[in-house]
């Protein structure tokens, strides 16, 4: 079984970039088929599968601890952040934040990236920590226990804890997982970039709130989506009978 690391502060990253974010969280025996490699809520995903492309930081160690990768063809759109700090299990120090933080900046003004990957270059490993995620996704109780514990768990119970959203079966290349995420993150590239971004702010906004605050939430980002030419452009493909072709204006 493919080990789950628990979740990390990844919500000092504010971009508005649909995230399908999938990492390495791999066990020894990671390549032998049968296993299951888990997948993390909202599409992250684990998996081991090296990579190179444009790097933020400014000493060489650094460069290589974030790793940004543009993928073409099928995959056009997607972007993979491959988080590279081996001697440290993936924790996220303040320079790696930093650099997360400036790689979203950057792409968050980037029109032709449409969803953002972020996955694990090191084999076994995803990120450490969760004080603050960890109980807010599984709750209280169970985040205290898997982190006084130190516990590792599996994907099987990661999953059946809500810890994760899919198992998947390892395949020889031990990438299983991150082929789901890339799976999922195409499901999200034809869609109206405008509507996502305010259903992301909703969502996000209104879980913060009780229901009837979120219900005036969902009612003010649907009403940013009236004027825009996507929300046309939806309409007349629904009724010409045609996939929509959406600019995110």
């Amino acid at each position: 079984m493919a080990a789950a690391a628990a979740l990390g502060g990844l919500g000092l990253l504010r971009a508005r970039l649909r995230l399908a974010a999938a990492a390495a969280a791999t066990s020894a025996g990671l390549g032998r088929t049968g296993h299951r490699a888990p997948q993390l809520p909202g599409g992250v995903a684990a998996a081991a599968f090296p990579s190179a492309g444009r790097s933020y930081g400014s000493q060489a160690k650094e460069e290589e601890e974030l790793r940004v990768r543009y993928l073409d063809d099928e995959h056009k759109g997607i972007v993979v952040l491959g988080l590279n700090r081996s001697h440290a299990k993936n924790a996220l120090s303040k320079n790696l934040v930093k650099m997360m933080s400036k790689a979203m900046d950057a792409l968050k003004s980037d029109k032709k990236v449409r969803t953002v990957v972020f996955r694990s270059e090191v084999p076994g490993i995803f990120c450490a920590g969760g004080t603050q995620r960890l109980p807010r996704t599984i709750g209280v109780s169970l985040a205290k226990e898997l982190i006084f514990s130190a516990r590792i768990v599996d994907g099987e119970e990661a999953k059946s804890i809500g810890l994760i959203s899919h198992v998947v079966e390892q395949n020889e290349a031990g990438d299983a997982a991150y082929r789901r995420a890339l799976a999922l993150a195409r499901e999200f590239l034809p869609q109206g970039p405008v509507a996502m971004r305010v259903a992301k702010l909703a969502i996000n906004q209104g879980m913060e709130v009780d229901l009837v605050t979120g219900l005036a939430i969902e009612e003010a980002c649907y009403a940013q989506t009236i004027p825009t030419k996507d929300r046309i452009e939806g309409l007349l493909a629904f009724k010409e009978k045609r996939p929509p072709r959406y600019k995110g204006e």
